[in-house]
């Protein structure tokens, strides 16, 4: 069965996008950036950079980014 990704957080830069998904994931909760496929840093104005949870992580993930990350576009 393949499991479903929610996005918790919207950027504009990958770096802000790395930074959240990596604080996820220190605390136990998987995270990957998406839509990063650009070198042109600018194309990203036009299409976010979204970090995403599995589903059954998202409750979760949404607190702990309230509780702790201040950076969160979402």
């Amino acid at each position: 069965m393949e499991e479903e990704f929610k996005t918790v957080a919207r950027f504009r830069d990958a770096m802000s996008a790395h930074i959240l998904a990596g604080m996820l994931n220190d605390n136990g909760i998987p995270a990957a950036v998406f839509g990063e496929n650009s070198s042109y840093v600018s194309i990203n104005y036009v299409d976010e950079v979204l970090v995403k949870v599995n589903a059954s992580d998202e409750e979760a993930a949404l607190k702990l980014i309230e509780e702790n990350y201040s950076g969160s576009g979402e």
